[in-house]
């Protein structure tokens, strides 16, 4: 019989939380953090150990216990908002203080790729080997707070991984673009289903794959193919698409490094197919 790993999960929120159940149905022993003793209460039920903690950007309770654990997946949204933009990267440094005195084997962050600046055409594919330092960077801070995380190899394994715009259940593309003018429908998305995101980070615990990788769905349909579709399968108001003033500047994201490193095979790779609604 295989040994029983254990991972923590700061951030059990809209994708923590079917990560950790996703990882005890694989065996794992899962335990994380959220930010109210109601929900703590709700996973306790649920055999998940959840400390109630939140990084402002210090955590509010010591998190030595949390961080002690034989994988850590990071999965602190970076809002900065009225913080700030040096507020996240604080966040993640504190966590990362926190970790270095414990004896985890495999960190992981999941950061975004909005790291990637947009270009004018024509456009290639954005690569991980593209932004590796804030100053490449359209999100600067975001590239501060993946740093932070790196401090902690080698005597870790760490691992980035770029998420796309996280699509899936009740994330659904017309409801934010129900009736509004879209100047961008020529844009291409870089897209990838939760279930797809949770399956990858399954995949990088199995594997213990450390490196900076992108998590996009492999096909990009433009913007107003998607808009238009999802509007009609949920009835919601159509925008008006109209031509732009000026050439758009956009991006394309490249996962191939990650599918070559895991042989990863993607539940939806065309956004076009994305399901929706709570049985997804």
């Amino acid at each position: 019989m295989t040994e029983k790993k254990s991972v923590a999960i700061v951030g059990l929120g809209w994708l923590g939380l079917p990560l950790a159940e996703s990882l005890q149905q694989q065996g794992f022993s899962v335990k994380g953090s959220t930010t109210t003793l109601e929900k703590a209460a709700r996973l306790a039920k649920q055999g998940i150990d959840a400390q109630v903690v939140r990084f402002e950007p210090a955590p509010t309770a010591d998190v030595a216990e949390l961080v002690s654990a034989d994988a850590i997946v990071i999965n602190i949204p970076p809002k900065a908002g009225m913080q700030g933009d040096a507020f996240h990267p604080q966040q993640i440094g504190y966590l990362v203080d926190a970790i270095r005195k414990q004896g985890a084997r495999h960190v992981v962050y999941v950061s975004s790729t909005s790291v990637y600046p947009e270009q004018t055409e024509p456009v290639r594919s954005s690569v991980e080997d593209d932004v590796q330092t804030p100053e490449q960077s359209a999100a600067p801070a975001l590239v501060e707070a993946e740093q932070k995380v790196l401090t902690l190899a080698p005597e870790r394994l760490v691992t980035i991984l770029r998420c796309g715009g996280l699509m899936g259940y009740e994330r659904i593309p017309g409801k934010y673009v129900a009736g509004k003018t879209i100047d961008t429908g020529t844009v291409p998305v870089n897209y990838i289903h939760r279930d797809d995101v949770i399956g990858l980070l399954s995949t990088i615990l199995a594997n213990k794959l450390q490196g900076t990788f992108n998590a996009v769905a492999p096909e990009h349909p433009t913007r107003e193919a998607i808009y238009r579709k999802s509007c009609a399968d949920f009835g919601y108001e159509l925008p008006t698409f109209v031509t732009p003033h000026k050439p758009l500047s956009y991006k394309v994201i490249s996962s191939d490094k990650l599918v070559q490193a895991t042989d990863y095979q993607f539940r939806y790779p065309n956004p076009l197919d994305f399901p929706y609604g709570s049985g997804a």
